[in-house]
C-alpha cells in the first residue's frame, strides 16, 4: 500500500485529507508539526508527503529544506498546501525541492488529482534520468544524471521538474509546445486552465537558464499558446 506523510498543525484538515487518502487506497501518516513530520518522514520513507506551509515553530519551508538536505528521503515528492499565493512564495517552495502547490482553500477532489499524477510521474524510471533523446545540439548539453545543462563551457543545475520541462522543450527546439502538453508531460494532469504551476516553473527555469546564457534568451514565451526553445 501507498504510504503518505501529512503534514498539517490544523487538525481538521490534516483529517480531512487523511480520510479521503485512505478512501482510495492509500496508507497515511499523520504529523501535527514540522519537528514530527521530519522525523516521521526519515522513519516511515514515505512515498509522498502533503506539507503546509504555515505552522509554528518550524514552518514548511523548513522541513521541504531539511528533507532535501536529507539523502534518504531527499527525492520524495511534495505537494505542499498553503494559504500563501504570491508568487515569489511558490517560487520559493519550487527552489527547495517541492514538486506541486495548492493555495488553501482548496477542493479535495483536486488534491486527489495531484496526488495521483506525482505518484504515477515518480513511481515510474524518471523522465530525466531515461533520456535517450538527443542529448547535445550546437553549444547546448544535457546532463541528465546530475539534472544539469550545459551552454557552452557553463554548467546550471536544475531540479529534476525543471530539467524535464528543459528536455521536453530541448526535444522540440524551434517548435511551440503547449501548455496543456507540458501539464500531460510533465505533471501527468489532463489539459485545464491550471497555468500557474507552469508559469512559476517556467520563470525560474528561464531565470537559471539566463545566468549561463551569455546574454542569448533560449526560452520564449508564446502568449496565449505555450513555450518554445530557440537554439
Amino acid at each position: 500500500m501507498t504510504k503518505i506523510l501529512v503534514i498539517d498543525d490544523d487538525a481538521a484538515i490534516n483529517e480531512l485529507v487523511k480520510i479521503n487518502l485512505e478512501l482510495h487506497g492509500y496508507e497515511v501518516i499523520q504529523a501535527f508539526n514540522g519537528v514530527e513530520g521530519f522525523a516521521l518522514a526519515k522513519q516511515e520513507t514515505p512515498a509522498l508527503i502533503v506539507l503546509d506551509v504555515m505552522m509554528p515553530e518550524v514552518d514548511g519551508f523548513t522541513v521541504a529544506q531539511r528533507i532535501g538536505q536529507c539523502p534518504e528521503i531527499a527525492e520524495t515528492p511534495i505537494i505542499m498546501l498553503t494559504a500563501l499565493s504570491q508568487l515569489n512564495d511558490k517560487v520559493n517552495g519550487f527552489n527547495l525541492g517541492v514538486d506541486d502547490y495548492l493555495t488553501k482553500p482548496f477542493e479535495i477532489d483536486e488534491l486527489l488529482v495531484r496526488v495521483r499524477a506525482l505518484l504515477k510521474r515518480t513511481q515510474q524510471i524518471p523522465k530525466s534520468t531515461a533520456v535517450r533523446e538527443l542529448l547535445t545540439y550546437k553549444e547546448i548539453t544535457l546532463l541528465p544524471e546530475t539534472y544539469s545543462v550545459q551552454i557552452n563551457d557553463k554548467v546550471q543545475k536544475l531540479t529534476p521538474i525543471e530539467f524535464d520541462i528543459f528536455n521536453l522543450l530541448f526535444q522540440n527546439h524551434g517548435n511551440m509546445v503547449s501548455g496543456a502538453r507540458l501539464l500531460k508531460d510533465i505533471w501527468g494532469y489532463e489539459p485545464d486552465d491550471n497555468v500557474e504551476t507552469i508559469r512559476v516553473h517556467i520563470r525560474h527555469l528561464r531565470s537559471k537558464i539566463d545566468k549561463i546564457a551569455d546574454g542569448k534568451k533560449y526560452i520564449e514565451t508564446i502568449y496565449g499558446g505555450g513555450y518554445k526553445l530557440n537554439i
